[in-house]
């Protein structure tokens, strides 16, 4: 039998916790992203926002460390050959580098390159999943939905980059695949503060109809 935790100050309606069986998921807080010389700067964007969440995941994981919880890191990344990397994708918009591209921290968005890696502050430990990715969602060309269905995981966690891509179309999929998702504000950030705050109201909207959002501290005193 589950036992529930329910966090009261989510939005748009209390959320349910199970803790035994939820998963905290860490979405693409890889090097690329989020520091300077990488893919999200070469793009044009400042990733001083992105950088700014750091301190609140780092907090949240090392609690959800204690309490033993499941941690899934995701990153996206491509094999070296690119074939599972479209043309499509490779080529839209104007970046100063592409896909594949060499940058200051080697081939951009390319599996074992030091640009791909998770920053250090929130380095996946041995026994922590991370899932690579070749599209914008969790799901996407994974094995996500399996694991977790195997280890009997319901609820989802979500935190990391950037809130209206990689963090929406992960908990969307989520969505359909029947898990109950939840957010923290504090803990996912965008090159473009406006549209973190859009997707946060669409998220939560008509219901939640893709899931619940809530603060990292009200999170934290749920758990602790």
């Amino acid at each position: 039998m589950k036992t529930h935790t329910l966090l009261e100050a989510a939005k748009p309606f209390g959320f349910p916790l199970s803790i035994h069986s939820a998963a905290l998921i860490i979405i693409d807080m890889q090097r690329d992203f989020v520091e300077p010389g990488g893919f999200g700067e070469s793009l044009g964007n400042r990733v001083q926002p992105l950088q700014d969440i750091i301190p609140t995941v780092q907090k949240v994981l090392t609690c959800w460390r204690d309490r033993e919880g499941l941690v899934i890191h995701t990153r996206e990344s491509h094999l070296p050959d690119l074939t599972d990397c479209p043309v499509s994708k490779r080529d839209r918009g104007n970046p100063s580098l592409r896909i594949g591209d060499k940058g200051p921290m080697g081939r951009i968005l390319v599996r074992g390159e030091p640009g791909n890696a998770i920053i250090e502050e929130l380095s996946p430990l041995d026994n922590e999943l991370v899932i690579d990715k070749p599209g914008k969602g969790a799901f996407y060309g994974t094995d996500l939905h399996r694991l977790l269905q195997s280890l009997g995981i319901d609820q989802l966690i979500f935190m990391g980059v950037t809130t209206e891509v990689c963090v929406q179309t992960s908990m969307r999929e989520a969505n359909d695949r029947g898990y109950e998702c939840l957010l923290l504000e504090d803990a996912t950030a965008s090159y473009f503060p406006h549209f973190k705050q859009s997707t946060l109201e669409m998220i939560t909207a008509q219901g939640a109809i893709v899931g619940w959002t809530s603060t990292s501290e009200e999170f934290l005193k749920a758990i602790e």
